[in-house]
């Protein structure tokens, strides 16, 4: 693990390959950079392939309690710029893809090409008010209990039910170093962003990856996303869930490289 320090805040990262910067945002719950762990080798012979901690995840310092989902992007812009990135690839899961989406709104030069998997255009943007309560309601409950009773409750949203057992350990023990009140942050960030207003303006290539059996953000919102946003290229994944990217590795790598291939090198 290296680290940066952004705006004050400690910012862990993991790093490997060679080639166009590829930036790899987690979704939240107790995700951090070692979800990306599938991608890490199979990108790394094309990509420098940087997948960071955000903030409140992994070895990063926590945020404020009020962080939202622009202070988010405009770390991870600060992350970029540390780094000297140029023109990176960012490929966003879930939350990840919510704060990709919010980078791209806010420092429109920053991002070459975006991957949106399991994505939102914010709760707000992307689900009813009342879904949205409930899941703010229920994760408010949860962090006061031990992670251990609660974390794998959340497990039939994540994968479909014929992931095999050894995959579903696996993602419990990719959420046991959640910071229970900092992903209760990320979440009410995600439930007040609302980015649908800017999305038709996005001029950057742009992928909508999703998994067919998505049940966390079910595929309606990944159609949406990709009615939205101009030009942009919609592939579902069949048979799986929200974790597209672990539950069918080779295919998403397949489909995220074929992508990037078209996407080109910086203006």
């Amino acid at each position: 693990m290296d680290a940066v320090t952004v705006s004050g805040r400690r910012i862990t990262y993991r790093r490997t390959g060679r080639g166009d910067p590829l930036v790899l945002l987690h979704g939240g719950f107790g995700f951090d950079s070692r979800a990306w762990e599938p991608q890490f080798d199979a990108l790394a012979d094309r990509f420098d392939v940087v997948a960071w901690d955000a903030p409140g995840a992994g070895g990063s310092d926590d945020p404020p309690e009020d962080f939202t989902l622009d202070a988010y992007a405009d770390t991870l812009a600060g992350f970029v710029a540390a780094l000297g990135l140029d023109r990176p690839h960012v490929l966003g899961l879930s939350f990840g893809g919510g704060v990709a989406l919010a980078l791209a709104t806010r420092h429109p030069k920053v991002p070459r090409s975006l991957v949106l998997c399991g994505a939102y255009a914010g709760w707000a943007g992307s689900l009813r008010p009342d879904e949205v309560g409930r899941r703010l309601r229920r994760a408010a409950d949860d962090v006061t209990r031990d992670p251990d009773e609660w974390l794998p409750e959340y497990l039939p949203g994540l994968l479909t039910p014929s992931a095999p057992a050894s995959l579903r350990a696996r993602t419990l023990d990719l959420m046991s170093g959640v910071h229970p009140r900092a992903s209760l942050t990320m979440l009410h960030a995600m439930a007040a962003a609302d980015l649908r207003d800017a999305l038709g303006d996005l001029r950057v290539p742009t992928l909508v990856l999703h998994g067919e059996l998505d049940v966390r953000a079910p595929l309606p919102v990944a159609a949406a996303l990709h009615e939205a946003i101009p030009g942009s290229r919609l592939v579902v994944l069949p048979g799986v869930g929200h974790l597209s990217n672990v539950e069918t590795p080779d295919a998403f790598t397949r489909e995220v490289r074929t992508f990037l291939a078209d996407a080109g090198s910086p203006a």
